[in-house]
């Protein structure tokens, strides 16, 4: 079908989807760095533990330097329609010199900023709480131990002197996340003097102030993790609470709840409490496994809470899957352009008619049109937005990206 004809469709039902393709053009993603190398940075911290995170299986043509990855992410941006951001964490220095985590400076990342001004693409950040030997046990900001402590609350202050910094150079907003791994593996007895020791250092952090404008902060709970299955420090309701009474944006990830929980369904709960959020969108196969995202319900649920709470302008959504069986080229594009196909879903369909419906208890009609415009022609939509901006779809995507698998194979 063509594009007119999909539009005059569209029409029918009140939606005007030339609107639609303005308002996705100006949704950017962040694109996370730690698909294209499997979670590993370009530190080299022999015995260091994970964290909890580790990518599945050894697809050839893993990034092994800044440089290469630069030039994986360069690809996949030129594969996905818009302007999208990339989502960097702390251990991806780029940088001659060895500074631990309390002593990386802005220079460490001159090469990151260089290259994304020029490319266009706006930075956020994270600090790296995890594959260090001081993150060992599992514990980072609330460890019983000061000096570890201090360490890490260093760490955050010096990312977010880094976030200000990148957001200074480019002219615009950083988000700056943080997720610390913290927890017990076995039960605690001690639930609220590890709380307390977490929010004095999430404090020591937090001071002194940034713009807004410039440094977004935002806090990212967890249900559990690998090694913290009793009981994880930050939890959801740690962080709900803490993001309310400090006016930080909260951070809600896919994979971090119970497997039957509607994260979607959180997103107007916590807006009516917290200016910002920010989405980590990932598909939780079983619990937080991080498979590249499809274009599925949770993701269509997802999308359309954003467009129909009207959060846009308070959202900020982020990627956050690792697939190491796959190209992670690939992974990257397929992830970012499914966000994308949802959110235009969202766009294209009739919300005043639905919300009508449902204001008017009329649960009928709101299911006769729930389920009738499923059948419309979002796809002819969606390849005019990507043929607007000389995008590939469709077997022509899938040459380019097999291509430049191809091509970056010997890497091993």
């Amino acid at each position: 079908m063509s594009y007119s004809e999909a539009r005059e469709m569209f029409a029918d039902w009140g939606v005007d989807t030339e609107a639609a393709l303005d308002k996705l053009a100006g949704i950017a993603i962040s694109v996370h760095c730690w698909q294209g190398d499997d979670v590993r940075g370009f530190e080299t911290r022999a015995g260091a533990s994970g964290g909890g995170i580790q990518a599945t299986g050894n697809h050839p043509g893993r990034a092994r330097t800044p440089d290469e990855l630069r030039a994986d992410l360069e690809f996949a941006y030129g594969m996905i329609p818009g302007r999208h951001r990339l989502n960097l964490h702390a251990f991806y220095l780029d940088t001659d010199e060895t500074p631990d985590r309390d002593e990386i400076e802005l220079g460490h990342f001159t090469p990151w900023i260089d290259w994304a001004t020029a490319q266009g693409i706006g930075l956020d950040f994270n600090p790296t709480f995890f594959a260090h030997p001081k993150a060992d046990d599992n514990l980072t900001l609330s460890h019983p131990d000061q000096g570890i402590r201090d360490f890490w609350i260093e760490h955050g202050r010096r990312c977010r002197e880094i976030a200000d910094g990148m957001a200074a150079a480019q002219g615009g907003e950083v988000v700056n996340n943080i997720w610390v791994p913290d927890g017990s593996k076995d039960n605690p007895v001690d639930r609220m003097g590890a709380r307390r020791r977490l929010e004095a250092s999430l404090d020591a952090i937090l001071s002194p102030d940034y713009p807004r404008e410039r440094v977004l902060d935002a806090v990212e709970s967890k249900l559990f993790g690998i090694g913290v299955e009793a009981m994880t420090v930050g939890s959801h309701e740690f962080y709900l609470g803490y993001a309310i009474r400090k006016g930080a944006a909260l951070c809600l990830d896919m994979g971090h709840f119970h497997p039957t929980e509607n994260v979607a369904d959180k997103l107007s709960a916590v807006a009516l409490s917290v200016p910002d959020i920010l989405l980590h969108v990932s598909r939780p196969m079983r619990w937080d496994s991080d498979h590249v995202i499809l274009l599925d319900d949770s993701i269509r649920a997802m999308a359309q809470e954003v467009i129909f709470a009207e959060l846009t302008d308070r959202v900020r959504i982020g990627l956050d899957f690792f697939d190491a069986t796959i190209s992670r080229t690939a992974a990257w594009v397929i992830g970012v352009r499914n966000m994308q196909k949802a959110l235009l879903e969202a766009l294209l369909s009739p919300q005043a008619q639905l919300k009508q419906a449902e204001a008017a208890l009329d649960f009928t009609t709101r299911m006769i049109l729930t389920e009738e415009i499923k059948g419309l022609p979002h796809a002819a939509v969606w390849d005019e937005f990507c043929a607007r901006q000389d995008r590939p779809t469709g077997l022509a995507l899938q040459s380019r990206l097999e291509g430049y698998q191809a091509s970056v194979a010997s890497r091993g």
